[in-house]
């Protein structure tokens, strides 16, 4: 199978790649630039334009498409920017898809579209979170990402079913190298987090190791003719980002989950990953009590 992975150079996409070609897949990874050693063809493009998308599209001529491109960080970028950069990136390679015949597309959502962190305030309708949870995005960044999903049912409605999308809300995404001590996308290391719980409860303490996703895309690529179209993933570890159980830690930073937070057992993390879980027979591999370097996180504390 050939797979286009857009976003490829990212720190999500380059696992993805990865996972990929060790699964035999022929990768074509799109981005505006090139990443050090990546073991598939690399091709730089502004996908933001639909004319280069589909050229890109039609020149390589993929069975399925992973559409990551996008800017990935809420607020790093004035709000208008993220807006237009992350619909138009998921619109054109979608549309492109669907009119250059690709049958398969998985686009990246997040976690952020329910809503938490809301100025006003928020209260999620049940702990663990999952996908029946209400959207209530209240920044570009979220927004933006539920549109993504908008558009893969809207055009597996266009389709009548003739193209199998799926989209997936991957949680704080953790690189291999990260494990190591290397910089998260916020800044600050992994073992910073787990040491001070106050970096990772904006998120909910949740994260995923990104060789996780990758496992988790090629399970659903070889699962979408099999389940209903344009479903959406949540994509997640099967524990919390926290040293502490999250029944104690997010009362203390978000009160108003107090008497939700009771329903979080253990290690559970807030955001319920059984979806994936039970329609494509996923699970995570990778937790943070055994992937994390005890030399970093003594070094961090």
């Amino acid at each position: 199978m050939r797979t286009l992975v857009t976003g490829g150079a990212g720190r999500l996409g380059r696992s993805v790649v990865k996972s990929l070609v060790e699964a035999g897949h022929d990768v074509v990874s799109v981005d505006r630039t090139l990443a050090a050693e990546l073991d598939a063809e690399q091709v730089t493009a502004d996908l933001t334009d639909i004319a280069i998308a589909r050229d890109v599209i039609e020149r390589y001529s993929p069975d399925s498409i992973v559409q990551l491109a996008a800017i990935a960080v809420p607020f790093s970028a004035p709000e208008h920017q993220i807006m237009s950069t992350n619909v138009s990136l998921a619109y054109n390679v979608m549309q492109a898809a669907v009119d250059l015949g690709v049958h398969k597309v998985v686009a990246a959502s997040s976690p952020t579209v329910v809503g938490y962190n809301a100025p006003g305030g928020w209260v999620p309708s049940r702990l663990p979170i999952d996908e029946l949870e209400p959207a209530h995005p209240w920044n570009a960044y979220a927004l933006s990402k539920f549109f993504v999903e908008g558009i893969t049912r809207m055009l597996a409605l266009k389709t009548e079913d003739a193209v199998r999308f799926a989209s997936f809300r991957p949680c704080y995404v953790i690189a291999p190298e990260e494990w190591a001590g290397a910089l998260t996308q916020q800044g600050h290391t992994v073992a910073d987090r787990l040491n001070d719980p106050a970096l990772a409860a904006p998120a909910l303490f949740n994260y995923l190791d990104a060789r996780d996703a990758g496992r988790f895309i090629i399970e659903l690529l070889a699962a979408l003719d099999d389940i209903p179209n344009a479903q959406t993933f949540i994509v997640g570890a099967a524990d919390a980002l926290a040293r502490e159980p999250l029944s104690e830690l997010l009362p203390r930073f978000h009160p108003e989950t107090a008497s939700l937070a009771s329903e979080l057992t253990g290690t559970s993390p807030a955001f319920s990953i059984e979806k994936a879980k039970r329609i494509i027979g996923w699970e995570p591999a990778y937790s943070w009590r055994t992937e994390l370097s005890p030399l970093t996180s003594l070094e961090s504390a």
